[in-house]
């Protein structure tokens, strides 16, 4: 009779796997807490101001000799963080993460890339950027670090470990410097200043990290409720 019970209890379907291993959920709520903290120290610090801040006074002009010598890629970095490319890329993720049966990771990518745009364009910017008089936060920063932290979490413990360590490491490393470099080239063109690209990597990366500690947590109550009870005798 218990036997029964608990193949019954185990035929229900497996619950999906959890996104991050244990030991980094700490740090990861850590990580969340200092976006969120960052977030709104660069709010802050805007306020009244009307102008550029020293930080984007002092460092806006660098950015932008600097990258003025690479116009190509000035051409073409901006528009990968356009709604067009982002939603493609966000779909590629969740169909890829649909072919290889990791639900988990598709709800991610589904439902934390159009969060974090929504958050930035509908709240963020109508009710923080228009007080401080500025694009605040940048929607193009906010939406490729909200994709490079979804491979970043999606590389850090993948089912099947095909992929040797260094190589999600560098794969990881490279989706975060397509994301700062999208990031940078909208303060050389002159649309964003630092803090906005800055806020919306924080708001990208903070969104997505809280999506998957929320995950995480749900998925770890289901197996807890599925977890075969042992019955008194047994």
């Amino acid at each position: 009779m218990q036997g029964g019970i608990s193949q019954r209890v185990f035929r229900r379907g497996p619950v999906p796997q959890e996104l991050l291993p244990r030991w980094l959920r700490l740090p990861t709520a850590t990580l969340l807490a200092a976006c969120a903290a960052a977030t709104a120290a660069l709010a802050v610090q805007s306020i009244g101001q009307g102008q550029p801040g020293r930080l984007d006074s002092a460092l806006d002009p660098r950015i932008q000799a600097e990258l003025s010598r690479f116009p190509v890629l000035l051409s073409w970095l901006p528009d990968l963080g356009t709604l067009r490319p982002v939603a493609l890329i966000t779909l590629a993720l969740v169909v890829g993460c649909v072919a290889t049966r990791r639900w988990s990771g598709a709800v991610l990518a589904a439902v934390a890339v159009p969060a974090a745009v929504g958050l930035t364009e509908y709240v963020l910017k109508p009710f923080v950027g228009r007080v401080i008089e500025q694009s605040f936060p940048s929607g193009h920063a906010t939406s490729m670090f909200a994709l490079a932290t979804i491979c970043a979490v999606l590389l850090v413990n993948p089912p099947r470990r095909h992929v040797p360590r260094a190589v999600r490491l560098l794969l990881t490393l490279a989706a975060l410097m397509l994301a700062a470099a999208v990031s940078a080239a909208m303060v050389a063109t002159g649309a964003h200043h630092l803090t906005d690209a800055a806020a919306g990597a924080a708001v990208g990366t903070g969104l997505v990290l809280a999506c998957t500690l929320i995950l995480d947590l749900v998925i770890s109550q289901a197996r807890q409720a599925r977890a075969p009870r042992s019955l008194p005798g047994g």
